[in-house]
C-alpha cells in the first residue's frame, strides 16, 4: 500500500521529469503497463512521446501542482499549465488528471483539459 506522503511525491516526481525535460528518468515511476487513457495507449514509451510532441511545440510549458487529492489507491492532480497562454492572454489552461497506483508506481491515468485554447 503506497501512504498518501508517497503517493503525493511520485505525482510530483513525474512532473518534476517533465518540467526538466528528464523523460526517461520518469519510466521507473510507471508500472510496464501503465495505460494512458486520453492517449488510448499503454507503457511509458506512448506518454513520453506525447511529452516530447508537446514540449516541442510549447518549448516554455511547465506543469505546477495546485491541488493533490488522494484516496486510496488514486490521486487526482489539478495543476496550472505555465508557458501555453493564449497570445494577449495571462489566463492560463488547467490540467485536471487522476492516476491510480499499483505498488509504488503509476499504473492508470485520465484526464482532461480545460481554459483557454492556445492555439487560437
Amino acid at each position: 500500500m503506497t501512504t498518501r506522503e508517497e503517493a503525493s511525491a511520485l505525482v510530483l516526481r513525474m512532473q518534476e521529469c517533465f518540467n526538466t525535460r528528464q523523460f526517461d528518468q520518469a519510466a521507473d515511476l510507471f508500472t510496464p503497463d501503465f495505460l494512458n487513457h486520453p492517449l488510448g495507449a499503454t507503457g511509458f514509451e506512448a506518454g513520453k512521446e506525447a511529452w516530447v510532441q508537446v514540449v516541442a511545440r510549447f518549448p516554455a510549458m511547465r506543469v505546477v501542482a495546485d491541488d493533490i487529492l488522494i484516496d486510496g489507491d488514486k490521486v487526482a492532480v489539478r495543476s496550472s499549465v505555465e508557458g501555453m497562454a493564449a497570445p494577449g492572454s495571462d489566463v492560463r489552461p488547467v490540467l485536471i488528471e487522476i492516476f491510480r497506483i499499483d505498488n509504488g508506481r503509476l499504473a492508470e491515468t485520465w484526464g482532461v483539459t480545460e481554459g483557454p485554447d492556445p492555439r487560437h
